[in-house]
């Protein structure tokens, strides 16, 4: 797999617009015609070649050598190959990403992965609020592929979430999966208050529940096949990152009464 390379010259002071920075977009591109690339609409109208010393060659990976938090939109509307940030990144970072692998291997911030539509997401520490949601306007969220979050998570992860799976290693915030449609979450440290409000449909997992809401329904443990069959899925897209192994007879809570009603909470423990 050819790799093109962006090293950081020095931590920026502004916000930059890094969605164009993909291999799609950048296949058949000169390192010149790169350098020329516009990555901040501002009076110094930046580019990359004044932020980046880029070499290799332009295929199907991305290499971005250095993070910061103003590093905005970094793989949005990717779809094919691998992105890889050694550092962290700002706002948007995957956003309504179609295919391919986007690593950061730092922070991510608020909306990443905003309205996914597939590929996969790995971030190695922590992620903001709104993992997954909609922008302002917007109907749905997450709608398709992974998001692996190794660290915590701020409020809101998953909101208006309609299909695909979201995984947090670490603490989530308070609301997650809130007014869900469809899609899996999965909070291996556990649940925090107001998971799953309002939520239509879907699945939310983990060991506990920080406070149960009085519109959903405890009915008691069940064998589940379908959990057998998702580990097995998710062992094979994500190997040494999967889930690990969900007990076969967990306690469920249906929910939200006050909305639809036909989503669930598993609780894995106690």
């Amino acid at each position: 797999m050819s790799a093109l390379k962006l090293k950081l010259r020095a931590a920026p002071s502004r916000r930059l617009d890094l969605s164009p920075l993909i291999p799609g977009r950048l296949a058949g591109l000169s390192i010149a015609e790169i350098e020329k690339i516009a990555i901040y609409a501002g009076p110094e109208g930046l580019t990359v070649g004044d932020c980046f010393a880029v070499s290799g060659a332009a295929g199907d990976a991305l290499h971005i050598e250095g993070g910061s938090d103003k590093f905005d939109k970094v793989g949005a509307e990717h779809a094919g190959g691998e992105i890889i940030v050694d550092g962290d990144v700002g706002l948007y970072a995957g956003r309504r990403m179609k295919s391919g692998r986007l690593d950061i291997r730092g922070n991510a911030g608020d909306c990443l992965a905003s309205n996914l539509r597939g590929g996969i997401v790995i971030v190695s520490g922590s992620a903001g609020t709104h993992l997954g949601g909609p922008l302002a306007g917007e109907k749905d969220g997450l709608a398709g592929g992974t998001v692996v979050v190794m660290g915590d998570t701020g409020d809101l992860a998953g909101e208006r979430m309609r299909r695909g799976t979201l995984v947090v290693k670490g603490r989530m915030g308070r609301n997650a999966g809130a007014r869900m449609m469809g899609g899996t979450i999965i909070g291996e440290q556990g649940l925090s208050a107001g998971a799953g409000v309002q939520m239509r449909r879907g699945t939310l997992i983990g060991p506990s529940l920080e406070a149960q809401s009085a519109t959903f329904v405890d009915c008691g443990t069940h064998e589940l096949l379908i959990l057998t069959i998702m580990a097995a899925y998710w062992r094979r897209t994500l190997g040494d990152l999967a889930p690990p192994a969900i007990a076969s007879a967990p306690r469920r809570l249906m929910g939200d009464l006050s909305s639809l009603g036909k989503g669930e909470i598993l609780l894995t423990e106690g």
